[in-house]
């Protein structure tokens, strides 16, 4: 019996391990590519292995005496009692001192430098967690559009950041969904959410009411991958968000093409999408642009995400980042309903004709 025990421990230990393992982890805390990520990863490995040194001393302390003095068939007496060893104690009682000595210094001082204000030439953008999508606005003087009130860059599940260049984030938690019929936010439905990328910075609490702040930075151009670490509701787990990092070449073409208002498509369903998306629906179903912005049009809904370039190269997903914005037949499912693929989704069911979805989906995808 005992050896069959044994077996399936190890058995469900082995699962549990080959579980854990993930060939192409997109997100890995040890990888750091940024300053802000090495440093948390600097002190996390001394840190692994001194709490793996003290594990394995106190939990080999104990299976020692559980085999030591077990019980044996037999044996009826009673081991021999101690009752107290002063230098034992004191020894327990400073050694446990001493190392949360040793991790507390560099901790709080990691703690510190992280909490540094942003150094000069930072680029600031505003992060806002709504359910369940990121949005994100650029705040800086020099990075307003060049068509209407000249509002702030926004885009939407993917923030696109220059490599190299340090980024202060400001995160805020927003509502999403529609307040007693009228798009905009409605505080009923913020709710804390946790920003994390882990290979550029740690976790950042993005809480109602309050704004906090977060330093990342990514050395190198590419992609790189994050989701919101806070339980925030039904679909949680698909609150994803990527961050591109670009060269500084195509950072600046990135910001002029966002300064611009949106593409005007001369294809004939791409214009039938617009007409579609502009005005309201027939039968009194409602309106896109009563959620949606798209620059350059009649378009400046808050509630939903901001889609004025939904279709650029970097804006390579939607929805939380849970589908491609390349995909037609994913953007096809989500405009027929979208609770059917993302269930409490705060998009509503418009019950849109088949034909009125191939519009817009023609005229999503013009919007480069």
């Amino acid at each position: 019996m005992r050896k069959k025990v044994l077996w399936a421990l190890g058995l469900v230990a082995l699962a549990l391990g080959l579980a854990s393992c993930a060939p192409h982890a997109t997100q890995d805390t040890l990888k750091a590519e940024g300053p802000y990520a090495q440093q948390i990863k600097t002190l996390f490995v001394p840190v692994f292995w001194i709490a793996t040194a003290v594990f394995v001393l106190v939990e080999g302390g104990i299976v020692f005496i559980c085999v030591k003095w077990r019980h044996r068939k037999g044996v009826n007496r009673t081991p021999p009692q101690t009752h107290g060893n002063t230098r034992l104690e004191i020894a327990w009682t400073i050694a446990p001192a001493l190392i949360l000595a040793v991790v507390m210094v560099p901790t709080i001082a990691t703690i510190w430098s992280l909490a540094k204000p942003p150094p000069a030439g930072a680029l600031n953008i505003t992060v806002q967690g709504h359910q369940w999508w990121w949005g994100f606005q650029y705040t800086d003087a020099d990075m307003k559009t060049t068509y209407g009130t000249n509002t702030p860059i926004t885009t939407a599940d993917v923030m696109v950041i220059p490599a190299g260049r340090t980024v202060y984030l400001s995160l805020a938690s927003a509502g999403g969904a529609l307040n007693g019929g009228v798009a905009g936010p409605n505080p009923d439905f913020a709710v804390i959410h946790s920003f994390w990328i882990p290979e550029l910075a740690g976790k950042q609490d993005v809480v109602p009411g309050r704004t906090n702040h977060i330093l990342i930075q990514a050395d190198n151009p590419g992609t790189y991958y994050g989701q919101c670490a806070e339980f925030c509701g039904l679909q949680h787990g698909k609150m994803k968000v990527r961050v591109v990092a670009l060269s500084p070449t195509d950072w600046s073409a990135w910001v002029a093409n966002q300064k611009l208002p949106s593409a005007t498509s001369t294809d004939p369903l791409a214009v039938q999408g617009m007409d579609t998306f502009l005005n309201p629906l027939s039968g009194g179903r409602g309106s896109c642009i009563a959620c949606h912005s798209i620059g350059g049009t009649a378009a400046a809904g808050t509630a939903g995400p901001n889609l004025t370039h939904f279709a650029d190269p970097t804006h390579s997903c939607f929805a939380g980042c849970d589908w491609n914005t390349s995909d037609t037949a994913a953007l096809q499912a989500w405009l027929r309903d979208p609770n059917a693929v993302k269930l409490g989704s705060k998009m509503p069911n418009y019950h849109l004709s088949p034909d009125e979805i191939n519009a817009l989906v023609a005229y999503l995808q013009s919007l480069k």
